[in-house]
């Protein structure tokens, strides 16, 4: 009986083998026995984004030829942005740029229109994009020698991913300095709308649904994209109308959001409103368990920068950040971080440093804290960007967080 099951099994495994070599598929632990394909190879920045719009686009669905001649698609681009750290820059910008070039001169089935509720109310087809740093194996960690291209299509009508392109980019040429907004937003974290519109590029295959978070945001994002666009521009109180619009909706509780009315009120010298505005950012940072903060230190140094027009606002922060966590009778580990630059050792101590002034600073705000808080330093282990150019490119790797821990037990 043994020997007549053990020959049933070997007999079913041979069928299954065929079957998979001739679906492509493989068998469980097949990538053991074969090695694995290697990753695409990067090609010069300009023939990567046309490589992935020529798949993204020549893969659409056409317009319903019921419709007439004079059906076209209605496409809007949810601007770009970097699938690490959500952060739009100026490689993400030229993108879009060279999309809507392509679009207009070689799509004709599409209408391009401006990213805006107005349009999202036609329920379009929404263009959506991550372009993020990756190592020769295309991981997100340690030195990123190429950048990954994900184009995706998404039609609010079907509430489905339609097409798909991607590529991989040398990093030759490529500009990823933060767009304004985003190299001013004091804080960071990765928020639901952020998460959704990542996961919809690059968690998906044409058919799949968009993902929830993102596609029940999307009205909101739309009015938080022309809030940046007016930042960016230095219309600060146009900037300020349209953020506190978006705080009125029904998702405007984003972190992006919060950035944007401390920024506007900032550059508006409304100093009252812009201390608000950060302790809300806080409030968000502790319910959500973990903020990051983009405190700028001196090289090599625990001193903060001594740019005024950059840390002058640091005392504003340091004194929310104590007084809401006091409030809220929480605990903090306050965590390190610093840009690949130098010998790891060094970095894990220049973090640790780092995060023991941050925590000194904490308690003086709030005597109420000491004892409630530790520090930590990570050196560079958890970069996002990943460059080490130590400017504003890299700024986020150079970040402070602070993580809500459990409280000790009183002794």
């Amino acid at each position: 009986m043994r020997q007549n099951s053990h020959s049933r099994l070997i007999i079913r495994l041979g069928a299954l083998a065929l079957a998979a070599s001739l679906w492509g598929c493989a068998l469980p632990g097949a990538d053991q026995q074969q090695a694995a394909a290697p990753p695409p190879t990067p090609i010069p920045f300009d023939e990567a984004v046309l490589k992935a719009a020529n798949d993204l686009f020549s893969r659409a669905p056409l317009p319903d030829a019921s419709a007439g001649k004079a059906a076209k698609h209605v496409l809007v681009i949810d601007p770009l942005i970097d699938g690490l750290s959500g952060e739009q820059s100026l490689a993400t910008r030229s993108i879009e740029a060279r999309l809507v070039e392509l679009v207009q001169s070689q799509y004709p089935q599409f209408t391009v229109e401006p990213f805006s509720a107005q349009t999202v109310a036609k329920s379009p087809i929404v263009l959506i994009g991550t372009f993020t740093g990756v190592n020769q194996e295309g991981k997100t960690e340690g030195v990123r020698e190429a950048y990954r291209i994900c184009l995706a299509l998404a039609d609010l009508k079907s509430g489905k991913i339609v097409a798909k392109g991607v590529a991989r980019a040398k990093p030759e040429g490529v500009n990823i300095t933060p767009t304004p907004y985003f190299a001013d937003s004091p804080a960071w974290a990765i928020d639901q709308t952020t998460e959704g519109y990542i996961k919809s590029c690059q968690g998906t295959k044409p058919g799949d649904p968009i993902n929830p978070a993102y596609a029940d945001r999307i009205l909101t994002a739309a009015l938080v994209s022309e809030a940046i666009d007016a930042y960016n521009d230095r219309q600060y109180r146009k900037a300020l109308e349209l953020y506190q619009g978006a705080l009125r909706s029904p998702e405007g509780q984003q972190l992006r959001v919060y950035n944007g009315l401390y920024l506007t009120s900032w550059k508006l010298g409304q100093r009252a409103n812009a201390t608000e505005a950060f302790g809300k950012i806080v409030d968000y940072g502790l319910a959500n368990r973990r903020l990051a903060v983009k405190f700028l230190f001196k090289p090599g140094s625990t001193d903060f920068l001594a740019d005024q027009d950059i840390s002058g606002q640091y005392p504003i922060w340091l004194k929310q950040i104590a007084g809401r966590t006091v409030q809220n009778q929480g605990c903090l580990e306050v965590v390190g971080h610093t840009s690949r630059t130098g010998p790891e050792p060094i970095n894990e101590r220049l973090s640790l440093l780092r995060a023991e002034s941050v925590k000194t600073k904490l308690e003086r705000n709030a005597a109420g804290l000491r004892g409630r808080t530790i520090a930590n330093g990570l050196g560079s282990k958890e970069n996002l960007v990943g460059t080490g150019t130590d400017d504003v490119k890299d700024a986020l790797d150079r970040r402070v967080v602070f993580k809500v821990i459990q409280c000790p037990a009183p002794s």
